[in-house]
């Protein structure tokens, strides 16, 4: 079975058998806080590709403008339930339309705003990029604390800039090398088995 076709199986039967959770979650995220139930964002793809990501709402709807792109420790722009939604991971759930869309797959390097993707050396981007990005990857495992870790640097962006993109920018490309449906299956075992421990 080809990566592709994995990706739209996976993503299209995930859909219809969360569509339930999904629904539900969207009116908890309508009646937590003023806003939409989608927060889109545009991020960097395969080849450079721009695109609009699409999560669950976890933060106040004007939150691009009180801050960083990045979540730091208790963020107080997060709201009530999105502080739950995080956790979980249940934010990234709407990514499933991302994968159906062709923009992302279920395994590959997390996208990055552009502002990040400007940090990438060519070499590593270009490997990197080589690939769709996804909805779990290595990276995602190894850093699920990263706004712990931010919010324990006295400069939070310039710690992820020289220190964690780096790391995370090495994990996307190794994995982009060695990308296969048994590498994939792999790390969605690993999210499911740490999804359910921070449950």
């Amino acid at each position: 079975m080809s990566k592709r076709l994995f990706d739209v199986v996976g993503a299209g039967l995930a859909l219809v058998l969360f569509s339930p959770l999904l629904l539900l979650l969207a009116l908890v995220i309508r009646l937590d806080s003023p806003g939409p139930v989608f927060f889109r964002q545009e991020r960097v793809g395969r080849h450079g590709v721009l695109f609009r990501i699409h999560k669950f709402r976890t933060m106040v709807a004007d939150a691009p403008a009180r801050g960083l792109a990045l979540t730091v420790g208790a963020d107080p722009r997060i709201t009530r339930c999105g502080a739950w939604l995080r956790r979980t991971r249940l934010d990234e759930l709407p990514q499933l339309i991302d994968v159906l869309r062709g923009a992302m797959s279920l395994v590959g390097p997390r996208p990055e705003v552009p502002r990040y993707v400007q940090h990438y050396p060519s070499g590593l981007r270009e490997r990197a990029l080589a690939v769709r990005p996804g909805i779990t990857d290595p990276s995602s495992l190894e850093f699920i604390d990263e706004a712990s870790l931010l919010a324990n640097a006295a400069d939070p962006e310039r710690e992820y800039i020289e220190r964690i993109l780096p790391r995370k920018l090495q994990c996307a490309a190794d994995y982009a090398d060695r990308a296969s449906l048994w590498t994939d299956l792999r790390v969605l075992w690993r999210t499911l088995r740490v999804l359910v421990g921070q449950a």
